[in-house]
């Protein structure tokens, strides 16, 4: 096994007990490594601090999954599944539904794993793990007792990492959908043809928390992919429900899923670009509640100025149509969006109409995502639920 060595101080953030590596802190990245080479990572002084995959292509260079010298094979990837799986059973000890692996926070950097009962889903995003996944899908099955394991590889970070895109199935047989309960609401999932691995378990806590305003005359579900928020509404007792997404095929799951739970009299769907379509939203419509639940606007450092417009021009679209003193649920999932920078965001966007705001209560990621003290890139999602009053 090879070694990478860091250039004087960059141990630092590593021995705090973060897990990347980035390629300008490697003294020797010169020396010919492959993509998703096992290396163990030593200071400048040869002090051993841990084993990692490296990939010379990757800005993240490495990551580390071990600080000691254990080898990474099938029981390395088994033991830290069922330590996941212990602690998401503390957490669900009635359901096999939940994310099941996040990444860093679970010790296995550049995977997710989402499990619908006897059926997992498995998103890998980093050249090491593409290199090991024969052994972590055995240990997936293997602890898991599963009887299907697909791989959504098909997200935009593969790109980052030189990595193709490709949705297979890696074991057993594996449904086109699934259906599953969140908080007792039946909903179908579509897994081979869905976004990102189906299902957005990381807002599961705040469609709970917010369904005291959701009951209202009318609810805008902008996003509504499946109908998350949207269905839910309508269960809530809103009188009517428009779901917006620019997806035909999402939509289509948000009709059906509105049908499974008997609303479907209540929930309209309608297939726009959300923007536009709140701009031609009329005024006497006035929602009674605006839920905004987008898919990242900065998915890099260097799109914060464009997504940050976008993330404001939203939000202020959002207010301009709420009656007086309706609620605004409004989202992020980008990582390179901090709580406070989002929430600036936000309160900018009331000045153009003329809105006042109250935050009622916050959210972020459901507990089966959690974050990693010493990495603040594991915590992404913001949930802003607030009040809106004054002029239209």
């Amino acid at each position: 096994m090879r070694t990478v060595r860091l250039k004087k101080n960059e141990d630092r953030r590593i021995r705090a007990g973060h897990l990347w590596i980035f390629s300008n802190e490697i003294e020797n990245l010169n020396q010919g490594f492959e993509p998703g080479e096992i290396v163990d990572v030593v200071s400048r002084g040869g002090n051993y601090l841990g084993r990692a995959y490296v990939n010379p292509h990757s800005l993240i260079c490495g990551r580390l999954l071990t600080r000691t010298e254990e080898a990474i094979d099938v029981e390395f990837f088994a033991s830290r599944i069922r330590r996941a799986a212990d602690f998401r059973r503390l957490l669900y000890p009635e359901e096999e539904t939940y994310r099941l692996i996040f990444g860093e926070s679970d010790g296995l950097p550049g995977v997710v794993v989402d499990r619908y009962g006897e059926v997992a889903v498995v998103q890998i995003n980093a050249a090491g793990m593409e290199r090991l996944r024969d052994e972590l899908v055995e240990a997936l099955v293997a602890v898991g007792e599963l009887k299907g394991v697909l791989l959504r590889c098909d997200s935009d970070q593969r790109e980052l990492e030189h990595l193709p895109q490709y949705v297979e199935t890696a074991f057993g047989t594996v449904p086109d959908e699934i259906e599953i309960e969140e908080h007792g609401i039946p909903f179908i999932v579509p897994l081979s043809g869905g976004q990102k691995t189906g299902w957005f378990y990381d807002q599961a806590d705040n469609r709970r928390r917010a369904r005291p305003l959701l009951g209202g005359p009318t609810v805008v579900d902008a996003f509504c992919y499946a109908g998350g928020w949207g269905v839910r509404a309508a269960l809530c007792g809103a009188g009517r429900v428009i779901c917006i997404d620019s997806s035909e095929s999402a939509l289509d799951c948000a009709r059906r899923n509105a049908e499974r739970n008997g609303v479907a009299s209540r929930v309209a769907c309608v297939r726009a670009d959300v923007s536009e379509a709140l701009r031609d939203m009329s005024r006497e419509e006035a929602p009674s509640t605006v839920v905004i639940d987008p898919p990242a606007f900065v998915k890099r450092k260097k799109d914060l100025g464009a997504g940050s417009v976008a993330y404001q021009a939203l939000n202020e679209l959002a207010m301009g149509l709420l009656r007086d003193d309706g609620f605004l649920v409004t989202c992020s999932c980008s990582q390179h969006v901090d709580r406070d920078h989002f929430l600036r965001l936000v309160q900018r966007a009331s000045r153009r109409p003329r809105r006042s705001l109250r935050l009622l209560f916050e959210g972020g990621q459901s507990v089966d995502h959690p974050i990693h003290p010493a990495m603040p890139e594991t915590r992404y999602l913001k949930a802003l639920c607030l009040q809106v009053s004054g002029s239209q």
